[in-house]
């Protein structure tokens, strides 16, 4: 187990795509720490499952970014992974929405790394891994808020890369398409009757419609790109902004 001894902090990690990079990385040994909402009881399970401890902050302030931080203790690998989104015109986009999107999806992969980054310089080894998007790489209607953050962190990403370049530190981005969380199976019901589809119509004409595979990202596939990023042999893979899309952005 390649990780043993270093610590890992997944944030956004009690469900979805960072549950299933903070189950990889235990798998390899790594010392967990969980972030996120969820139910006490269950994410006491996760704990007991991943021999992870859990710090609960909110990562839409600084002050919020520097309490996880603090209780986190000193960062080996870092994943930035909690974010949110929200859906309107431009003109209809609620400036609250837009602040906290931003903050989340952005600025919060600003603090945590900004807090890591000296720990690992010092130990001359770190690995930060930015979960972004397809949409870090291309544009769709009606998301501009989400859209600007993925653009931004794919930025971040890469300048974090440069800085760190002769430190023994990475930074990379793994940007997905439709992923198969339970927050996308919940949509499916709610769109077929508004839509008037059958579920197969939904997930392949709505859902997977830019996904050539027309297959769904599994979570468990993100999180075997995020180990591979933390090997030794990714050593010099770094400011890289990682497709796991389908091909949406092929074309």
């Amino acid at each position: 187990m390649f990780l043993s001894g270093k610590r890992a902090l997944v944030t956004g990690s009690t469900s979805g795509i960072g549950l299933a990079v903070a189950r990889a990385l235990a798998a390899e040994g790594a010392e967990v720490v969980l972030n996120g909402f969820g139910e006490e009881s269950a994410i006491a399970k996760l704990c007991d499952e991943l021999g992870a401890r859990h710090v609960g902050a909110d990562l839409t302030t600084a002050e919020g970014c520097d309490a996880l931080m603090d209780a986190a203790g000193p960062i080996d690998v870092l994943v930035n992974n909690a974010g949110m989104q929200h859906v309107a015109p431009v003109e209809e986009f609620p400036v609250e929405k837009w602040d906290a999107i931003i903050a989340l999806n952005l600025s919060a992969a600003f603090h945590t790394a900004r807090r890591a980054v000296p720990h690992m310089k010092a130990k001359g080894w770190g690995r930060i891994v930015n979960t972004a998007s397809a949409h870090s790489k291309t544009a769709s209607p009606f998301k501009s808020a989400y859209i600007a953050a993925k653009h931004g962190l794919d930025g971040l990403t890469k300048t974090l890369a440069l800085e760190l370049a002769q430190s023994g530190v990475t930074a990379n981005c793994i940007s997905p398409g439709y992923v198969w969380t339970p927050l996308v199976e919940n949509q499916i019901p709610d769109t077929m009757k508004a839509r008037s589809l059958t579920r197969e119509q939904v997930m392949n004409d709505v859902l997977l419609a830019k996904q050539p595979t027309k297959r769904f990202v599994q979570p468990e596939e993100i999180g075997a790109l995020a180990v591979f990023l933390c090997r030794e042999e990714a050593g010099n893979v770094t400011g890289a902004n990682w497709s796991i899309d389908g091909g949406w952005t092929a074309e």
